[in-house]
């Protein structure tokens, strides 16, 4: 018989509303292991469309929803609400998929939350969320500064600075954190990092051409 549970996210990168099946089960050896399973886009997020989706896969494999032992979601309320909602909806089916709070979920948001208590840290993320910005927010501004990173790149390849291969020196965008998602703090100051020099060339682009039109409203 099989025993498994799985847990649902939304990956923030894709611009169609996805979602990742991961299954949590134990193997023939009673060891718990955890798989990254599947990742299926979805029209839109109401409960009745993801359990549908979430069942066409799991038949695919010939997985029974009877067998389902515990669901794991994020706070989302579509999903983890009393009533009409994803957890409601599986339990229906299956008294024994109990429900569980996503624990990586539950310590960002306390994390979060920490952080905003240190005056440094919050002002440190609040500087972070407004450079970041200041560049995204702006097609012209993100073609710049990608345009700038396509150059860094050619004479750091020229100047055998990094090594090239399939796959390495693609140009990015900057990351935005958001407060849900784990791991998004790091991935943002590391977005930063590695677009540092073209972000400056940006920022400084944008100062210049605010001095000049000080200029001509003065002179006008």
């Amino acid at each position: 018989m099989q025993n498994f549970a799985f847990s649902l996210t939304k990956p923030g990168i894709s611009r169609r509303e996805s979602m990742v099946i991961i299954l949590r089960f134990v193997d023939k050896n009673s060891f718990i292991k955890e798989r990254f399973f599947h990742i299926v886009h979805v029209r839109d997020t109401t409960a009745l469309t993801i359990k549908k989706e979430i069942c066409v896969v799991l038949s695919r494999y010939n997985l029974h929803i009877e067998n389902i032992r515990g669901q794991g979601y994020d706070g989302a309320s579509h999903m983890r609400g009393e009533w009409n909602v994803l957890k409601a909806l599986f339990l229906n089916e299956c008294p024994y998929a109990y429900y569980v709070h996503c624990m990586a979920h539950k310590l960002q948001l306390v994390l979060v939350t920490a952080s905003r208590e240190v005056k440094v840290v919050y002002q440190f993320f609040d500087h972070l969320t407004n450079i970041i910005n200041i560049v995204v927010s702006s097609s012209m501004r993100n073609d710049e500064s990608q345009y700038a990173q396509g150059i860094q790149i050619e004479n750091m390849i020229a100047s055998n600075e990094i090594e090239t291969r399939r796959g390495a020196n693609q140009i990015g965008t900057l990351q935005r954190a958001g407060y849900t998602h784990w791991g998004s703090h790091f991935q943002s100051i590391c977005s930063l990092i590695k677009n540092f020099d073209a972000t400056c060339k940006v920022i400084s682009t944008i100062f210049e051409d605010n001095v000049v039109m000080s200029r001509e409203l003065i002179m006008y």
